[in-house]
This record gives C-alpha cells, structure tokens and sequence, in this order.
C-alpha cells in the first residue's frame, strides 16, 4: 500500500511542518503579546565574558582554519567509508576494491592538491 514514494513524501512533509513551526511560533507568540519585544541598546550590545570589548569588535578569523576543519572532516568520512568495507571485504569481491580504490585515489589527489597550494602550512 505505501510505496518507497510516499514515505519520502511524509518525511519532507514533517521536515517542512518543523521548519515552519520553529519559525512562524516566536513570530505567532510575538503578536498575541506572549512572548515580549523591547528592543534595547543594551540587549542588542555584544556580550562576551561579561565585560565590555575593547577594540573592534568584527574580527575576521584566518581562513585556514576552516582548511583544518575540512580536511579533518574528510578524514571521519574515508574512516566511516573504509571501517565497514575493510569489515566485509572478502564477501565483497574485487568490484569492492576497485571501487574503495577509486575512493583513495580521489581523497589523495585533494590532499595533493592541498599541499601543492599550501594549505597545510601555518604561518
């Protein structure tokens, strides 16, 4: 009776019904005077430890670190890629190999492509 279709449906359907609830709620609470809006220069000030910041408060981060982030990232998913596969390798057979071979080899061509453009060095 359900087909693989409908279950997408009932899921994209909740996901939408969340979005629109997490949104639209303060909103709704907001105009039937739930929940309070007093703007203020002291609530809209940047707070940080309790005390006041000295300086520029917009500070731009290096870049690099989101490089570090990255590749650290990719590092969970060749783990998470190769745990299961080196599991059940023999039951596989040689497709599995060439496939998880494939999957190195374009994972090594980035970090290649990464060291040849620096980004692995902290300056």
């Amino acid at each position: 009776m359900w087909t693989d279709y409908s279950y997408i449906a009932i899921l994209l359907i909740c996901a939408i019904l969340f979005v629109a609830i997490t949104i639209g709620l303060p909103v709704i609470l907001r105009k039937f005077r739930i929940v309070p809006h007093k703007p203020d220069a002291l609530k809209t000030s940047t707070y940080e430890c309790g005390m006041e910041t000295l300086g520029k408060t917009w500070i731009q981060f290096n870049f690099r670190y989101y490089f570090y982030a990255l590749i650290f990232l990719t590092m969970d998913v060749m783990v998470a890629f190769l745990y299961p596969w080196a599991i059940r390798l023999r039951q596989l057979g040689a497709p599995a190999l060439v496939t998880i071979l494939l999957f190195i080899s374009i994972v090594v061509v980035g970090y290649i492509y990464a060291w040849k453009n620096k980004a692995f060095e902290w300056e």
